[in-house]
């Protein structure tokens, strides 16, 4: 759990199995400072605890939650039924084309159930993480802050990118 006081985030995830594959979300937090809970809930075998901590979110003071879940990835879609908060869900890669089960169980939520989604696998869970940050920096400008030094920070990275292949290329092409 990140070091700071207070969570803002809640990250839930159906297995404990899943953690490996979206600890990247938290990274992304604790980059930034921003506090967050890390529980292991299943929409489908406990759906009165997913209930349960959904609908005490707010008075919790999170701001965002981020859920996690493979296959008949429902969690995501419970968790926004009991609460007005954000949700960013993560579709957990499987053996299903790599997701795509977990990726369009995610997505394909009714209408007036909004779940943000992010890529199954891959970036996806970093995303998670970074969307949360996002949110949260509307209402604080500090954090705000550090979000526009981060995307300067990419476009260096970048033009160091760029300047070393150009670099590379120019010296082979001697």
């Amino acid at each position: 759990m990140s070091k700071t006081a207070s969570p803002l985030v809640g990250i839930v995830m159906g297995s404990d199995g899943d953690w490996p594959k979206i600890k990247a979300a938290a990274a992304a937090l604790d980059e930034f400072g921003v506090g967050y809970e890390v529980r292991v809930m299943s929409a489908h075998r406990a759906p009165e605890v997913v209930r349960q901590y959904a609908s005490t979110a707010i008075e919790r003071g999170l701001k965002v939650i981020i859920a996690a879940a493979g296959g008949a990835a429902h969690l995501a879609g419970v968790v926004a039924s009991h609460t007005t908060l954000p949700v960013v869900g993560i579709p957990v890669a499987t053996d299903v084309a790599g997701g795509l089960d977990s990726l369009l169980s995610t997505v394909q939520m009714p209408g007036d159930v909004p779940v943000a989604a992010v890529a199954a696998g891959g970036g996806g869970p970093r995303n998670a993480g970074l969307l949360a940050v996002q949110i949260i920096a509307l209402a604080d400008p500090a954090l705000q802050e550090k979000l526009v030094a981060f995307k300067r920070k990419l476009v260096d990275k970048i033009a160091d990118k760029d300047a070393a292949l150009r670099n590379s290329l120019h010296v082979e092409n001697k």
